[in-house]
């Protein structure tokens, strides 16, 4: 924590200079915070604030409903008034006509930047997390029954039709030829299996036998299937696994809810997915709507938006947890080898902490790698809907050509015209969603979309701190997260802090200037590398410097399993690991080695 603390002190000091503004007192009212109330006033409060001070960007002024918690003087809230006076007038509140925006990314940078800081919850928000998944569950229930049978069911299913009808004639016919691999991930699985493990699957499930017979799946000939999975459990739907719901550490407010596949669930998923991925791509409409990849579009849309008032960035809350199986029924309705492998690969239950293994109306939490793309088609077809209604006619192919550049998806991060946004929203509402309004911008100049922000056109976007801060080299993932934190600093321009930050680390660890491809812990610099000798066999530039090792589980691999694992790999390269059939999965240790290392 004091770390932390200097840290901030240094951040306040610095970008009070840059906005010609003292912050003493408001590090002293931080410091008076943090003592009485701990790391969640960095944590919850301070982002608090800050999200408020981006409701007042898009409000056009300041509120009295807004900034709970901290005293106002006149207009305007007392802590960071001297930041706040340079976007805001002091008596009246309103935005002034050409506000700094220096001082409106210094405002989000110190309040924000603590925001999702990786600690533990306490058990009571982590139990919290868990009753909220199973309120959701329940909401999305309700939102089911009362949409079953309405009008707009029966247009949700035009509209997917209307868009989707030629991607998903291209995945049903791969699917119903049997054009599809599985494939593993390196995470663990409901089912515990792990590494190289995956590859000897001895659990199916009579839904994924109706579509995908385990002995064309899991093995590479008819003869190794005899001969390795005569004994494979093949699970009815009563008995099979469910996934399992885990909270994960997100922020010190509230975890993230993610759920457990088991691992033939998961390796048939992956499948589908990439024929999804791959129709979706070389479509020329949906294309221009829709990446599961790439941010980028999302973003420049959000900058565009908050230049010309525009284009709308909606923020949706739960999601994927919102998006319920019979959502994705009407939209697959009529593509009857893609409807059926969905829901075959579909778990059917989870267990929860507290609440014990219940039915899923939900389609699939985060954790099946289905989630994103369905998500992300169902809101597409819902924001044509919503632009439908607005239009008080049916849209056509050649409609919707027309609003390319103007509505983008990903996952949940949804752009739109300003036009439309109240009719999508009540769509999207009428269909069980909520609109995360902390995270909702159509009104004023400010915009946000997958992880950057702009106010009027200019990038306000921040750098976070992810991590508390090490105090030993042992603690590797906090070296290499202060590391990040640095080089990001270095890149914003906030040199003071900088060298603060360098200090720190250098009493832990050696923290030469290496370039951004080099294997070494080192700092970012406009100035270039540092080095010590040539050497190495390609006779490059070497630093002693601090080298993370990570290490992989041993996980031998052989017979059949190898013969699969190299059967269904895609491209035509082999594997740059060597090592692959001994060791794999998720990294089990890691530390950090002192030495020689390639600078450049």
């Amino acid at each position: 924590m004091k770390s932390l603390m200097s840290f901030l002190s240094e951040v306040l000091n610095e970008l009070g200079t840059w906005c010609h503004t003292s912050a003493t007192r408001d590090l002293k009212t931080i410091e008076s915070r943090v003592e009485h109330e701990g790391l969640s006033f960095l944590t919850i409060t301070l982002p608090n604030f800050g999200k408020d001070f981006e409701r007042s960007l898009d409000r056009g002024y300041v509120a009295h409903d807004l900034f709970t918690g901290f005293r106002f003087s006149g207009g305007l809230p007392a802590f960071l008034r001297g930041f706040l006076e340079q976007v805001f007038d002091s008596v009246s509140g309103r935005l002034l006509d050409e506000p700094d925006k220096t001082s409106i990314w210094a405002m989000r940078q110190i309040t924000l930047m603590f925001a999702k800081i990786l600690v533990d919850c306490s058990d009571e928000r982590m139990q919290a997390a868990f009753d909220s998944y199973i309120k959701c569950e329940s909401d999305v229930v309700r939102s089911t029954q009362l949409l079953h049978g309405n009008r707009l069911e029966t247009e949700f299913q035009e509209m997917s039709r209307l868009l989707y009808r030629e991607i998903f004639v291209k995945v049903d016919r791969k699917i119903y030829i049997g054009d599809i691999r599985g494939k593993h991930g390196p995470g663990s699985t409901a089912d515990k299996v792990r590494g190289n493990a995956k590859y000897f699957i001895q659990e199916w499930t009579s839904r994924l036998e109706e579509v995908f017979p385990h002995q064309e799946y899991l093995a590479t000939s008819y003869s190794l299937a005899l001969a390795n999975l005569s004994g494979i459990n093949i699970r009815e739907p009563e008995a099979e696994r469910p996934v399992e719901v885990l909270a994960v550490p997100k922020t010190l407010k509230t975890p993230r809810i993610i759920a457990r596949e088991p691992s033939y669930m998961q390796f048939m998923q992956q499948g589908i997915l990439e024929a999804v991925v791959q129709a979706l791509s070389t479509d020329n409409l949906v294309s221009k709507f829709i990446s599961f990849e790439d941010q980028s579009a999302n973003q420049q849309l959000a900058r565009e938006g908050s230049l010309s008032g525009d284009l709308a960035t909606l923020d949706l809350s739960e999601a994927s947890d919102r998006v319920s199986n019979r959502h994705v029924e009407l939209m697959l309705h009529g593509f009857s080898s893609f409807g059926r492998a969905v829901q075959a690969t579909r778990s059917l239950k989870a267990d929860v902490r507290g609440h014990g293994v219940i039915p899923l109306t939900k389609f699939a939490s985060m954790g099946s790698a289905l989630t994103f793309p369905m998500e992300a088609m169902v809101f597409l077809t819902l924001i044509f809907l919503g632009i439908q209604k607005e239009l008080r006619r049916p849209l056509t192919r050649k409609d919707l050509y027309k609003f390319s550049g103007m509505v983008r998806v990903y996952g949940d991060d949804i752009i739109v015209p300003v036009e439309y946004v109240s009719s999508v929203v009540t769509i999207l509402e009428a269909f069980g969603f909520k609109i995360n309004a902390n995270k909702s911008f159509w009104t004023g100049k400010f915009r946000e979309s997958c992880g950057k922000e702009y106010y009027d056109g200019e990038d306000v976007s921040i750098v976070r701190v992810r991590r508390v801060f090490p105090t030993q080299r042992k603690h590797v993932e906090e070296l290499e997260s202060m590391v990040s934190l640095r080089n990001q600093l270095y890149m914003a321009g906030m040199w003071r802090t900088v060298k603060w930050l360098d200090r720190y680390l250098e009493r832990l660890i050696p923290f030469p200037a290496v370039l951004s491809h080099s294997e070494a812990m080192g700092k970012t610099s406009f100035l270039g590398y540092e080095y010590s000798k040539i050497g190495g066999p390609l006779q490059r530039p070497l630093v002693k410097a601090a080298v993370p090792r990570r290490r992989i589980p041993v996980s031998p691999l052989d017979d059949y399993g190898a013969l699969l694992k190299f059967l269904i790999r895609r491209g035509i390269e082999p594997n740059p690991d060597a090592r692959h059939l001994e060791r794999a999965g998720r990294p089990d240790s890691v530390d950090i080695k002192i030495g020689w290392a390639y600078s450049a």
